[in-house]
């Protein structure tokens, strides 16, 4: 539940999923920005196989299919929002609501990923294209910005 929880910041009242989103930036700005791609890209791979443990494992011991508890996902989709986004304040602010809009959203694929495939891996995946949405978009922004 740990894990699941994202340290148990899905427990904090109201929002859970904005809580663990919160955690994945805190994560982010507290070091994980200076890894390089490649660590950074295995450490995604492993929050995802972690994570669809963990959430797989909540999902049964609360009785409830994508339990708000469960932010996980909230923080590996957060993170992917954030891959190879330079340290910056505004970075950051902008990788969050960008992610927090299209998690809250659900354009498609994410609402297929998230009305189709249950479980640990559909908990996760949702928030992974919703991630890669943010990605692009904050990628797209800052190229933008630098030409």
């Amino acid at each position: 539940m740990f894990i699941a929880t994202g340290g148990y910041s899905g427990y904090l009242p109201k929002a859970p999923g904005t809580w663990g989103s919160l955690v994945g930036v805190l994560l982010w700005a507290l070091g994980l920005h200076r890894l390089p791609p490649t660590a950074y890209a295995g450490m995604l791979a492993g929050i995802l196989l972690i994570g669809t443990a963990a959430a797989g494992a909540a999902e049964k011991i609360v009785d409830r299919g994508d339990p708000g508890l469960v932010v996980i996902d909230e923080i590996l989709g957060q993170l992917l929002a954030l891959a190879l986004v330079p340290w910056h304040p505004l970075a950051a602010l902008a990788g969050f609501a960008l992610f927090r809009f299209f998690d809250i959203l659900k354009p498609f694929p994410v609402s297929w990923f998230d009305q189709r495939i249950h479980g640990g891996l559909g908990i996760m995946l949702d928030d992974v294209a919703a991630g890669l949405y943010a990605l692009l978009l904050l990628q797209g922004g800052i190229w933008l910005l630098k030409g």
